[in-house]
């Protein structure tokens, strides 16, 4: 099922803002058993976005009972809400009076190969490059086409994602994912003040890397600093913590973090 303003729809009006300049914002996030996780911090985060880009953010109450409504009859499945400006004639500039559009969709939970868990996982190092723009910087909006032509860059599944690097050379995030690297006992993640996008499950890791004995530090990550780190590990609110075990020829051995932080995060539930 697909909501749309409340109202199962498959459709959205072409004078949308989202589909004529991707202007607006969207947050994926799990249902396990009929209960979306870690909504309360996927709600915060949409807020916040909506407000660095002067969106009217739907009210928590309204997107919770379309959320019941939309996963009723599907206890396990991957929610999407996206929030656009709503709809104008042609043209950048935004009406004085406007109402936003809210999208939810309920898709199947992907199923990855085992060995992800078992194994780690094996990246490509894109060659497309992020662009600077601060402005955006850590917002999940519907403009993606960086990522879109970044998983261009391979096709076969025996790769499971890419990372990303800045206009400097810097390590940002996957194509789909963030990122920690491990050295000694801190966990290092990249600043993303620049670019990137600011995941649930990476504020979820830097709130309790505490209880494993860890600090974290928010810096630059030039691409030697990736290739010099213990362990390496993407996450998400999908796929929740992979570890990396291939990197350009860089071969990491099986670690502990990744299952550490699974165990971690599982606990937590928040």
């Amino acid at each position: 099922m697909i909501l749309v303003n409340g109202i199962q729809s498959e459709h959205v009006r072409v004078s949308d803002r989202g589909l004529s300049y991707g202007d607006g914002v969207f947050r994926t996030l799990l249902v396990r058993e009929y209960r979306p996780l870690c909504w309360p911090r996927h709600y915060d985060k949409l807020y916040a976005d909506c407000a660095a880009l002067d969106i009217v953010c739907p009210a928590e109450a309204i997107l919770a009972e379309e959320m019941a409504k939309l996963i009723a009859g599907t206890p396990d499945c991957v929610l999407k809400v996206i929030v656009t400006r709503g709809e104008s004639q042609r043209g950048y500039a935004i009406p004085e009076h406007i109402e936003p559009t809210r999208i939810l969709m309920a898709s199947p939970v992907p199923q990855y190969p085992a060995s992800y868990l078992t194994d780690g996982v094996r990246l490509h190092l894109c060659s497309t490059r992020l662009a600077n723009q601060p402005l955006l910087a850590g917002i999940k909006h519907l403009n993606r086409l960086e990522n879109v032509l970044a998983r261009r860059e391979w096709n076969t599944s025996e790769i499971a994602e890419g990372l990303m690097l800045d206009m400097e050379g810097n390590a940002i995030e996957g194509t789909m994912s963030n990122l920690f690297l491990l050295q000694g006992k801190t966990l290092h993640t990249p600043d993303l003040g620049r670019c990137g996008v600011a995941g649930v499950q990476r504020e979820r890791i830097m709130d309790l890397a505490g209880r494993l004995g860890m600090t974290v530090r928010v810096e630059n990550l030039p691409l030697a600093r990736i290739y010099d780190a213990d362990e390496l590990v993407l996450c998400n609110s999908i796929i929740g913590v992979w570890q990396a075990r291939e990197l350009a020829g860089k071969i990491w051995p099986t670690g502990k973090l990744a299952a550490r932080l699974r165990s971690l995060l599982d606990d937590d539930g928040h």
